[in-house]
């Protein structure tokens, strides 16, 4: 069977030149059986001709587009096994059963059967290899998935199309006829490429006929078929029809053909490019939250041609709807996926993914499935119909289920060796109690506490019984520790074992094991970092480098990365080509030879991370992984500025790594950029990328000299230009910043097993970035070392498996990390391997237990509890076993087992007892040596619920730390709490043999913690105690009485002391010089063992015991108490409260630092010059104290720049700088030495902090050198005068008699009158009537020649508005009271401010509502009046009117009352003005037209005339000198329409001249208008009246 790696499988992608061999040889073998066929098929095609139905309605000559089609749905096979037709053409009706949509043409199947019995051979053939050959005629089985079926292009025709014959299945006469047309093997327009198909098998000979097809159509190859003469020997056998049948084949057949067209129009609107469409979610399918017994669909909508096919899966595993009848309910219609779960319940909670898949490629949509079941009382009618329910009284847990699952393993796996490239297989069968069959189990495994994920390297197994994980192909990265883990419900039981996994055999000896842990780190379009960790085996030489190997995803061609082995465990790989995947291994080298690759990393595609969300990427066709980068159209012209945050984001001694952000001004094309460097110090820059440009903003430059300090920056660049240089990084020395780590220390084996034991070790100090350790065992005397482990352990404790009983191993470590691998550690103390518990002692079975009492009884359990046997063995006991028996009638029954795996308690809960019940009970103790003698029977209990309120009684009464006058008493927790929480505890006592009426309560208030220091106890006299719990019901049972205990301190007692060594390390210590040979040292925090040894490292050797605190602080506080097994009771205890704490850090500071103490710390001030002292003072210095002086880790020394000096007397210790600069940003460190002590004190200048104080002493040097001349002591400022206008001022000083003043706004030069004299030494600038035009920027300089100082204010923004709230609010104090003025309009409110401006908002109170204005009642301004005009007032616009200024931030209100006598007054006073203005109004007048003067010839007409206006109309006379004038000959007067008044002389003389006025009158008045003629004559005319005058005289 062949198999193709089809590309959506595990998601990889393959170059279009890749194709696999079997599908090669699948196409090649396609192609030749085809040509050699194609003869065979012209000779069956004219019997297919007359024997296939499909050519019923046309002539069998012609191939119409109706036979097409028909042949086309009736033969998918046609075209992929052509020779089948030699045989004849029965193997249509075969081919088209296969589909029901061939139904429509199946009417003449029957006669066709007759007439092509002949050929039932060929039929069988060409069902076999359309089967094998398929090109997805299920997938398009629906008759028209393929829009070719209705042929359009006639270049592809089988013939020309015939007459339409009569409906006939065979025309007889025509039988015999030759017939002459071709068939191609493939069109153009054919889309022959099918659905997804479901096995592998399948998709390669799916993908190996569309390859062949498209190759033959390409070279244009085809098969001819010839005339060929059939015998006429074939007798055909027609079946008469009747008329009702040929009606219903008619109508079928007319139903059909219109379903043809309408589903080949669907198509085509589906796909109107005719291009091919890779899958897209339209609508995703989303996630639901049910309850059980549920339906519930998810719903898809997909897009895509040819149509996709979508794969419902549940867990990443596909739904077989068949296996699951009824379950499932898959559904597809024109695009619209749904997957319907029927009675949903907790096994169907997880991850569905529909998968849509074309041969464009392949896309998936998750959704999530999350079923809830209904807890307590519940109305079972609310649920589903159907559903399931449990009983109600059980409490439920989210799976439903209330009891707790026992879980057990058998048959487990032990700690594992294997070898790399082995096949390594973990089993475990696993017991579930109680079996409920609707429960499954979730199996979960884990790898050091990481959960595993079915891979192509791991592969999981659930058979219901035995849970296996198995490793195709193991590695070093395997190894660690496995855990399974079985989930029922809340409840989990785990089990856990070491997997070690060694290197292979090396192909060269003393060749370096494998690198391990491959990944791909900062992914770029064309960079990445490659990383991985060291081998453990180095083949016994020193590793001298890695190789690093990458190759394209689809290919099998590994090319080397670098040239030069590199030790550094993390590389820059550049130069892949955007938009492909990767692959990375490495190989480790010494001088033996290469190790064996490493296991290949993860796929990486090479994209930078900025851009996918600008791109689209699908994966294309089988034979391609290129992903497709879809960028914006590039914007021509702009050039790039230059990149930012330029920085070194790695360097090591082969390359530096830079980082950088793309420009801002880039425009839409995309960048590449160019990388130069210069050596620090130098401007010499070069380029490194010389060729080509780098298109990732992360760049590795190599062939740097180690030691040197480089500069680095980079240019962009595109196809307008290459842009500016960014800023230069900081000087960046190659050399690796990581250094290889010190060798862990203080390495110390103890025992564990047979075979195994536990190491542990202490960090290296000043460790930066570790990986792990690695630990190596050698048997003691031989010299050769063994690796305990292949993969980095991180933590400072190891399990070593695999050692030999017996045998002594000595032990050493080292750490990793990317620099590389630690020296090893100093060799650890030999040790024996064997057994922890025993050491080969013989040991005794304990005695048994005693005082069984019963802790909590149910309906049916009871829960037990016991005292430890006083006799342990002499090793510590391992569990107990509980066995029970009934008791009816007083007559024990047999014994049983409660409990099969031994409990560690000394309390234990019996299920499945019968109610009402009588039970005795027995418990045996087990250690190493075995299982004890069981204790006596308990007196019998009966099996009933407790109902009482109150708790039962506490159980396992202890104590502890017995002394002359005190112990401390232990317990533990009731298990029957009552109905309430248990609130405290009560402790009784009494003497031994005091009676019972004796008892006395130790407390009065109920305890919290379950332990108490009883002191107050008289020596010798011997006690016994009890506990009795309380909650809110009352006190509950006292718990059973402890044994006699006798106040005493026994001879060698001895307690725990608390040491602060020579090193400041606190540690408690504890001394027993009665320990047997099992006895051992138990540490415990509160009474409460110490399981965390993060904060308490514990070191027991010999009779002493030492707990160091680790860094002391407040979690540690408590008490601590240490307790020797396998002894009468020795123990102690000492309490670390918060004030011991203080003394302790303060003793241990003060033994690990002697110290010079300082009465100040170093501070830094800033001097009158602008010069920057550093200062401390210590409390005392000798004579022979000194000081050092460190800035940035270097010394500095008195000179030029430094000023220093220490004062043994006063013990000041200064330095002073006379200027700061940029390159004095660190970090300055006073060291003092003063014998041996020492002390330093630091300062930290950098970021903020330093850029204030170099600012702040530029500035106190300038204002130093600015107050050498004229200055300012305050600055420009800004106040508001009475007067309302705005002074701008300031306060100058060290002025003479020359020092000028210039005001400046907005850089022009203000022009004052008057000079100043500076005699108050201040300078002010008046600004009347202060308004937005004044806005600006203002400047005053003083200068002189001795200097110049500017001060400036700014009154913009929010400046300019603080000011004209400030303004607004004097003129609105300024604002005069309200008065009442009448109007010929109405009446007028009014008062006045000093000046309005418009930021003064104004508003109009009236009776407390705010007046809404409106053509009666307006606001206004004019000058400097604010008004209020009530116009036609009314006696509503009484009342009281309040005018609101506000200026910003307070309104100032005026107030008027207008009602009673004011309002009346004004009422009367508006009446007198209306009738006033009435009368002047309509009064008659001349409204204009005449002249005050005119001049006239003599002899020329004169014309007056104007226009008067008056009502009602006016009378109009004229005057001539005072005296009537009325019309004549020589004059005319008129007055028209009551408005136009001429006066008209035709010809004037001097007669005429004169004073005329013109008199309108009426009921409201006169006015009168007078204009004055003057008749002149010419002076020819006067000389010539002269004359005549003289000579008539």
């Amino acid at each position: 069977m062949m198999s193709l790696p089809f590309y959506q499988r595990h998601h990889d992608h393959y170059d279009r030149a890749y194709r696999h061999k079997a599908l090669q040889s699948t196409v090649s073998q396609y192609q030749k059986e085809t040509k050699s066929k194609s003869a065979v098929y012209a000779q069956g095609s004219a019997a297919y001709a007359r024997g296939s139905a499909a050519y019923h309605r046309a002539s069998a000559a012609d191939f119409s587009l109706e036979s097409s089609a028909a042949y086309s749905h009736g033969s998918s096979a046609h075209s992929l096994a052509s020779e089948a037709y030699s045989y004849g053409s029965t193997a249509y009706d075969h081919a088209a059963m296969q589909s029901k949509r061939s139904a429509a043409y199946s009417f003449d199947s029957e006669a066709l059967s007759k007439s092509s019995a002949a050929y039932s051979h060929g039929s069988e053939s060409i069902n076999k290899l359309a089967a094998a050959y398929r090109l997805g005629s299920e997938t398009y089985g629906l008759g028209l998935k393929d829009s070719n079926l209705m042929i359009e292009d006639q270049s592809y025709k089988m013939s020309p199309k015939a007459k339409r014959a009569k409906q006939n299945l065979v025309s007889e006469d025509k039988e015999n006829e030759a017939i002459d047309y071709s068939v191609p093997i493939f069109t153009g327009r054919e889309v022959n490429i099918s659905g997804i198909t479901d096995t592998e098998e399948e998709r390669i000979k799916e993908s190996a006929a569309y390859v062949a097809r498209r190759n033959l159509f390409a070279t244009g190859e085809g098969v001819s078929v010839s005339k060929v003469a059939k015998s006429v020997s074939e007798e055909e056998h027609h079946e008469k029809k009747s008329r009702k049948v040929a009606i219903r084949e008619s109508a079928e057949r007319v139903a059909l053909k219109k379903t043809l067209e309408d589903t080949q129009a669907f198509h085509k609107k589906l796909n109107q490019d005719k291009l091919l469409h890779p899958p897209e979610f339209v609508i995703k399918p989303r996630s639901h939250t049910i309850w059980e017994k549920q339906n519930v669909k998810f719903h898809c909508t997909v897009a895509g041609w040819p149509a996709p096919r979508v794969t419902w899966y549940k867990n990443n595993v596909p739904i077989d709807v068949q296996a699951h009848p009824g379950k499932y309910i898959i559904e597809n219609r024109y695009g619209l996926h749904s997957l319907e779960i029927s009675a949903c319940d907790f096994d169907d909670i997880a991850q569905y993914r529909a998968s849509a898949m074309n041969v464009k490629g392949e896309i998936s949509a998750y959704a999530s499935l999350v079923v809830k079941r209904y807890k307590g009382e519940i109305d079972a009618s609310h649920l589903h119909a159907g559903t399931f329910s449990m009983p109600l009284s059980l409490g439920v847990t989210p799976h439903g289920f209330a009891s707790r699952f026992e879980i057990k393993f058998v048959d487990k796996f032990e700690v594992t060796f294997g070898r790399e490239g082995e096949t390594m297989s973990l089993g475990c069968t696993v017991v579930i109690s109680p079996d409920i069959k609707l429960f499954k189990p979730d199996i979960e495994w884990y790898r050091n506490g990481v959960l595993i994920t079915p891979s192509k390297w791991v592969q999981m197994h659930w058979s219901g019984e035995r849970a296996s994980l198995t490793l195709t192909h193991a590695n070093k990265e395997d190894e660690g520790l496995y855990t399974l883990r079985v989930v029922m419900g809340e409840y989990y039981e785990e089990y856990s074992g070491y997997v070690f996994v060694r290197d292979a055999d090396a192909e060269i000896p003393g060749a370096p094991g494998a690198p391990l842990d491959v990944q791909c780190l900062d992914a770029n379009k064309d960079y990445v970092i490659v990383s991985w960790k060291q081998p453990a085996v180095d083949g016994g030489n020193p590793i001298l480098g890695y190789f690093i190997d990458r190759c394209e995803v689809g290919t099998t061609h590994w090319t080397q990365c670098n040239e030069t082995p590199v030790k550094f465990a993390r590389f820059p790989v550049t130069g892949l080509i955007e938009g492909r995947s990767y692959i990375f291994r490495v190989r480790a080298v010494n001088k033996a030879g290469v190790s064996l690759p490493s296991r290949v990393s993860e796929a990486v595609a090479a994209l930078d991370p900025a851009d996918r969300a600008r791109m689209r990427s699908h994966p294309s066709a089988p034979w391609t992984g290129q992903i497709i980068v879809t960028e914006e159209e590039p914007a021509e012209g702009v050039v790039p500025g230059p990149p930012t945050d330029l920085q070194v984001i790695e360097a090591t001694k082969n390359y530096v790594v830079l980082s950088w952000k793309p420009p801002g001004q880039r425009g839409h094309e995309g960048i590449m950029y160019f990388v130069e460097k210069c050596v620090a110090g130098t401007e010499d820059w070069q380029r490194v990328n010389t060729e080509i440009p780098v298109k990732s903003p992360r760049f590795a430059v190599f062939d740097l000299s180690e030691g040197k300090s480089y500069c680095f920056r980079v240019r962009c660049c595109n196809s307008a230009g290459i842009g500016e240089p960014s800023e230069a990084t900081e000087a960046t020395v190659v050399d690796d910043k990581l250094d290889i780590p010190k060798p862990p220390g203080r390495i110390m084996p103890t025992r564990n097993t047979d075979t195994s034991v536990v190491v542990t070790w202490t960090e290296p100090p000043d460790a930066k970035e570790l990986v792990g350790y690695y630990i190596e065992a050698s048997v003691v005397g031989s010299g050769h070392w063994e690796p305990c482990n292949n993969n980095p352990v991180k933590g400072t404790r190891f399990i070593c498996h695999g050692l030999i009983n017996g045998e002594k191993y000595i032990f050493r470590v080292r750490a990793v990390n990317a620099a590389g691998l630690s020296e090893f550690s100093q060799d650890s103390e030999p040790i024996e391997v064997k057994a922890a518990i025993g050491g080969g002692l013989l040991h005794a079975a304990p005695s048994p237990p005693y005082d069984i009492t019963v802790l909590e009884s149910v309906r049916d359990s009871m829960v037990l509890g016991w005292k430890q046997p006083k006799a342990t063995g002499g090793t510590e006991i391992t569990g107990y076993y509980v066995n029970y028996r009934e008791v009816i009638g007083g007559v024990p029954g047999k014994w049983m087992e409660a409990n099969i795996k031994a409990v560690s308690e000394r309390a234990y809960r019996i299920e499945n007892l019968k109610e009402n019940m009588v039970y005795q009970f027995q418990v045996a103790a087990a250690n190493l040596a075995g299982v004890g003698t069981p204790s006596l029977p308990s007196k019998p209990f009966k099996c009933e619920e407790w109902t009482i309120a109150v708790p039962g009684p506490p159980h396992d009464v202890t104590y502890t730390e017995v002394r002359k006058d005190s112990l401390v008493l232990l317990w533990k927790e009731p298990v029957y709490t009552g109905r309430s929480p248990i609130a405290g505890y009560y402790i009784d006592m009494k003497e031994t043999e005091a009676k019972e009426e004796h008892w006395r309560s130790v407390n009065e208030k109920p305890l919290q913690k379950r332990f108490l220091k009883i002191a107050g106890l008289t020596e010798g006299v011997s006690y016994v105690f009890r506990v009795r719990a309380t909650n809110q019901a009352g006190v509950g049972r006292p718990s059973d009485i402890t044994d006699p205990v006798v106040a005493e301190t026994r001879p060698g007692t001895k307690e725990v002391v608390v040491n602060v060594d020579d090193d400041g390390i606190i540690s408690l210590n504890f001394e027993c010089d009665q320990m047997s040979p099992n006895s051992k040292f138990v540490w415990s925090k509160d009474y409460e063992p110490i399981e965390d040894d993060s904060r308490l490292g514990i070191d027991s050797k010999g009779g002493k015991s030492k707990a160091t605190f680790k860094d002391l602080g407040e979690d540690d506080l408590g008490i601590y108490s240490c307790v020797v097994t396998d002894t009468d009771g020795v123990s102690s205890g000492y309490t670390i409260d918060e004030e011991e704490m203080k003394r302790l850090l303060a003793l241990s500071h003060e033994h690990k630092f002697p110290t010079v103490p300082l009465a100040s710390e170093l501070a830094v001030e800033i001097l009158e010059k602008g010069e920057v002292r550093f200062w401390l003072q210590a409390e005392k210095l000798s004579g022979n104290a000194k000081a050092n002086f460190v800035f940035n880790d270097k010394e500095i020394f008195n000179g030029e720049k430094y000023k220093m000096k220490v004062d043994q007397h006063t013990g000041l210790v200064e330095m002073i700088m006379d200027k700061l600069e940029d390159k004095d940003e660190g970090t300055y460190t006073f060291q003092l030495q003063d014998g041996k002590a020492t002390n330093q004190s630091s300062l930290v200048l950098i970021g903020d902090v330093f850029k204030k104080l170099r600012d702040e002493a530029e500035f106190q040097r300038k204002e130093w050198h600015r107050k050498q001349g004229p200055h300012f002591v305050d600055q420009l400022g800004w106040e508001v005068t009475d007067e309302c206008n705005v002074m701008l001022k300031c306060k100058v000083a060290n002025i003479k008699k020359e020092t000028h003043i210039v005001w400046y706004k907005d850089d022009r030069e203000i022009m004052v009158d008057e000079e100043h004299d500076f005699k108050d030494g201040v300078c002010t600038l008046l600004i009347s009537e202060f308004s937005k035009k004044d806005t600006g920027i203002y400047e005053v300089i003083l200068k002189d020649d001795r200097g110049k100082d500017i001060s400036e204010l700014k009154l913009t923004d929010t400046a300019f508005a603080d000011l004209m709230n400030e303004v607004c609010r004097r003129i609105a104090l300024s604002a005069t009271d309200l008065k009442i003025q009448s109007t010929a309009e109405g009446i007028r409110l009014y008062s006045f401010v000093t000046y309005y401006v418009e930021d003064l908002r104004v508003g109009w109170v009236h009776n407390d509502t705010q007046i809404r204005f409106t053509d009666r009642v307006k606001t206004g301004v004019t000058g400097e009046q604010i008004w209020l005009q009530i116009n036609e007032p009314t006696p509503q616009d009484k009342g009281k009117y309040t005018m609101e200024l506000f200026d910003g931030k307070t309104a100032h209100k005026k107030t008027v009352d207008l009602s009673g006598q004011a309002f009346d007054e004004a009422f009367a006073e508006f009446q007198r003005l209306k009738q006033a203005a009435i009368a002047e109004k309509n009064r008659a007048r001349v409204l204009g037209g005449l002249p005050d003067v005119v001049t006239i010839q003599e002899g020329k007409a004169l014309n007056l005339s104007c226009t008067v206006w008056g009502d009602p109309t006016p009378e109009v006379s004229w005057l001539k000198n005072e005296k009537s004038f009325v019309s004549d000959a020589n004059c005319v007067l008129r007055f028209e329409s009551g408005k136009n008044v001429s006066f008209t002389i035709s010809a004037v003389s001097t007669h005429d001249s004169g004073k005329y006025s013109l008199v309108v009158k009426n009921k409201y008045g006169t006015e009168t208008s007078d204009v004055t003629v003057s008749v002149f004559i010419p002076e020819e005319e006067q000389e010539k009246n002269n004359e005549d005058k003289k000579t008539k005289a």
